[in-house]
């Protein structure tokens, strides 16, 4: 496993929020805000297919009566 796909969810949005507060704060120069935003674009798409990931393993696979699924999810359970 690459040291890219050992990076925690939460420790690529803290970098986003970081890269986020740089480029508001005004005080870079043109190429390094650029090369700021290009991280920030794929640190927010890592952090969605990340989410995504976990969205899908939180969906369980019901079986209904009659031998039918339905995908359900499990905030409903949360929830309450």
């Amino acid at each position: 496993m690459s040291m890219e796909e050992k990076t925690s969810f939460e420790s690529r949005l803290s970098r986003l929020q970081e890269i986020v507060e740089a480029l508001e704060a005004g005080e870079l120069t043109l190429e390094q805000s650029l090369e700021l935003f290009e991280e920030g674009v794929k640190l927010s798409r890592q952090c969605t297919e990340m989410l995504e990931a976990a969205k899908k393993r939180v969906l369980t696979l019901i079986r209904e009566a009659g031998g039918q699924f339905r995908l359900e999810m499990l905030e409903k359970e949360l929830e309450e």
